[in-house]
């Protein structure tokens, strides 16, 4: 109920979606189609994917539009690629929404590098959280970023629950993969990746709208923390790999040799938060 705010156990409940018109719908009904498979196992009958390959008419408004889909089950983890190369991309900003920023080192060492040269680097996070904990890890994460010159955002009217990307006016995201790892790592994902399309600029519009509403983190805010959230957000790469191991075990997902297999049928590993 609260995703469509009609209670308000977090504030105001802001998130973002896309709909899609043409031949990339049956992109995405692909990657459902194999996801639901998997989920259902070897033993149901497999399914007819062209029953669901449904007629269209084409659509062009100028632009380029290319869903993608993450699996747990492989060695790819896609979404945090199609996160690195936009960041990677960015010339003049990169404005990112997302509800819980727990990030590999090698997407922390990306988002400062690129502040440093010049690209205006800012990430919108909730002020009022859904789990206090994971806020504490987000919360830790911080320091490194603003004090290298990242400006960090937390909504205040509420929780902000978008998943987007967009940088320059000519690339965005629009998905389900937050910035952590148990998306980049664990859950099937999927996202729409947009270069030089219409909603570029609502995506870049609804960002600086919601940055008039939050409060922008200062070094001196981050550095006045209590010490157990700094250390949160230190512990958070090794209390991962022991949690990974735990989720995995908990969907029946099991590690072999850093990849993923299939223990049990019939069960669902986590979508996103």
């Amino acid at each position: 109920m609260e995703y469509a705010n009609r209670i308000h156990r977090f504030g105001y409940w802001k998130d973002s979606a896309i709909q899609i018109h043409g031949e990339a719908v049956w992109s995405m009904t692909v990657m459902f189609l194999g996801m639901y498979s998997y989920v259902r196992g070897k033993k149901e009958e497999p399914i007819d994917y062209q029953k669901y390959h449904l007629p269209c008419d084409q659509t062009d408004d100028g632009g380029f539009y290319q869903p993608y889909s993450d699996t747990p089950t492989d060695n790819e983890p896609v979404a945090l690629g199609m996160h690195m190369n936009l960041i990677a991309s960015a010339k003049h900003y990169i404005y990112i929404d997302t509800p819980y920023l727990i990030l590999p080192d090698a997407m922390m060492q990306a988002l400062i590098r690129a502040a440093k040269s010049g690209v205006d680097v800012r990430i919108m996070t909730p002020h009022i959280p859904d789990k206090i904990f994971v806020f504490q890890i987000t919360r830790g994460h911080y320091e490194r970023l603003v004090e290298n010159g990242v400006k960090i955002y937390e909504y205040t009217p509420g929780f902000n629950h978008a998943k987007n990307f967009v940088t320059d006016d000519r690339l965005a995201i629009v998905g389900s993969a937050n910035t952590d790892y148990r998306s980049y790592f664990l859950h099937f994902e999927n996202g729409i990746l947009m270069c030089r399309t219409p909603q570029i600029a609502e995506v870049r519009d609804d960002f600086l709208t919601s940055v008039e509403k939050s409060h922008l983190v200062t070094l001196k805010e981050v550095k006045n923390q209590m010490p157990i959230v700094a250390f949160s957000g230190q512990s958070s790469i090794c209390l991962f790999r022991w949690y990974r191991r735990v989720d995995m075990e908990k969907y029946g997902l099991v590690l072999e040799g850093g990849g993923v297999s299939r223990s049990l049928y019939g069960r669902c590993a986590c979508m996103a938060e």
